[in-house]
């Protein structure tokens, strides 16, 4: 057998036996992501509702705004994220550089856009449906928001689920904001990328097959939400 499929199997052997440091790297990255996931859909689900429902002036570009920021280069937000977070940036006195609440930041702003403009691209297609039935309702728009966000609760869990498989397989912001310290901040992203570099094929790939299974798990999960919406809902 050759070196690859040695590496394959030992790769195996470390994720069946749970290896101490891969397990430790995993819960890492899973405990960022999810921080990160849940404070983007407390910012971008109100705030994709909100431009889908209301009307006011720039709401245009607004749109035009959130849809460019879903293709926002990581490196360029760890960048950003750095220079605020630094001894000498406005965040600076905070000390979290270099912690997982650094890389936290960075996913957060990473995956805001990306639930807010999904999450207003569906609930809008649900107002064109129901306006005029919630206005002659007499709601409010942020009580029409509401009805809509409930209406549209397995699309937006699409939406969140899009969100974190974004987050958990980011790699550019949170090497630059968090450093990649053994045992503080290295997420299964940046440590593949380090032990590759170091010859530590089987770790590599034992992250690998972890974080592949992560996201095949979180489209199948996608998939059965919406599923389930469409039978229950026609």
């Amino acid at each position: 057998m050759g070196t690859a499929g040695q590496s394959l199997m030992h790769a195996a052997e470390l994720v069946a036996a749970f290896d101490p440091k891969l397990v430790q790297i995993v819960w890492l990255s899973l405990r960022v992501s999810f921080s990160a996931v849940v404070i983007a859909t407390l910012i971008g689900l109100p705030l994709g509702a909100t431009i889908a429902v209301a009307r006011f002036p720039g709401r245009q570009t607004a749109i035009v705004a959130l849809n460019a920021l879903l293709g926002l280069p990581s490196v360029v937000v760890g960048l950003m994220v750095y220079l605020l977070l630094s001894r000498a940036g406005p965040l600076g006195p905070m000390g979290i550089l270099f912690t997982p609440a650094a890389m936290i930041f960075a996913q957060a702003i990473l995956v805001t856009p990306i639930i807010a403009a999904l999450s207003r691209q569906a609930i809008e297609d649900a107002w064109r449906e129901y306006e005029e039935q919630l206005r002659s309702l007499g709601a409010a728009p942020v009580q029409a928001a509401l009805t809509l966000v409930w209406d549209c609760r397995f699309s937006l869990v699409t939406t969140v689920l899009a969100g974190f498989g974004r987050a958990v397989a980011e790699v550019g912001a949170v090497m630059i904001v968090g450093g990649n310290i053994d045992g503080v901040t290295r997420v299964m992203t940046t440590a593949i990328a380090l032990e590759t570099s170091m010859g530590d094929l089987p770790l590599a790939l034992g992250l690998g097959i972890v974080l592949i299974s992560l996201v095949l798990a979180l489209n199948a999960a996608a998939h059965i939400v919406k599923e389930a919406a469409q039978r229950r809902y026609g």
